[in-house]
């Protein structure tokens, strides 16, 4: 089974050197790896160049202006050729060797799967071994009670992507929560939960950067309800926030 995993870079020199590595090191032999880079001027694109020929031949990448991350990911998605899309971004890495060997044998065994999610670590952004808390994704429940998968651990179909479409870019900090629910409540894709931890993802990303960041993503999440009629109010809030501080209360 071919995979095909998208990168999306701009000024990443500081931590991209750890997500090509974790691609690299992956145990499984189809990996199809694009990076969709925004122009960076910071020496990310000296990292990429020194790495391309340590993939022979399964790296492709770009260096052009886009639209901000969600933009650069949809050009990845709309360029791949793998039969599964993976995400990896560039602050964060492949928590295990057979990540992607492990979520393959997930879609291999059951071939009616339309996606596959599991579990992730937050990691200190200077210390990536030390644990901040974890994101236990587990079984789907609604949206409205706050949950939602692990976007970065987030497999899906090429085929579902080609259907439904990619990431709206109206949302600048939503837009994959917006994804999600569009897929999994929505198009009712099939989904299938692996309650293992695959990624590592640095704290400190642009959502959780500053507290009007944070409200204009809760502002997005609820737009994105109302998209597609779906009605949430207060109580959806109170659940989002509370599923966030689960994370602390069951890291171990």
């Amino acid at each position: 089974m071919k995979i095909s995993i998208v990168t999306a870079t701009y000024n990443s020199a500081a931590t991209l050197e750890d997500t090509l590595k974790s691609v690299l090191e992956q145990s499984h032999p189809d990996i199809e790896y694009l990076i969709m880079d925004g122009g960076s001027t910071d020496g990310t694109l000296e990292l990429v160049r020194r790495y391309e020929p340590l993939f022979e031949g399964r790296m492709r990448w770009i260096s052009e202006p886009d639209k901000g991350i969600y933009d650069a990911m949809n050009k990845g998605f709309q360029q791949a050729t793998g039969e599964v899309l993976m995400l990896i971004n560039s602050d964060d890495f492949f928590a295990r060797e057979d990540a992607v060997a492990r979520v393959v044998e997930q879609f291999e065994a059951h071939p009616e799967a339309d996606c596959v999610y599991a579990d992730l670590y937050y990691v200190a952004h200077d210390d990536t071994s030390r644990i901040i808390r974890t994101w236990r994704s587990g079984q789907p429940r609604p949206f409205r009670k706050g949950w939602m998968p692990a976007h970065p651990t987030f497999y899906c179909r090429r085929s579902v992507y080609e259907k439904q479409g990619y990431f709206d870019l109206q949302f600048r900090l939503a837009a994959d929560f917006d994804l999600m629910l569009r897929f999994v409540e929505v198009a009712k894709i099939k989904l299938l939960y692996l309650p293992e931890f695959l990624v590592r993802m640095r704290v400190g990303g642009a959502t959780s950067s500053s507290l009007k960041n944070l409200i204009r993503q809760n502002r997005e999440c609820v737009a994105s309800f109302r998209k597609y009629d779906m009605r949430v109010g207060l109580g959806y809030l109170i659940r989002r926030f509370s599923w966030k501080i689960k994370q602390f209360i069951t890291h171990s």
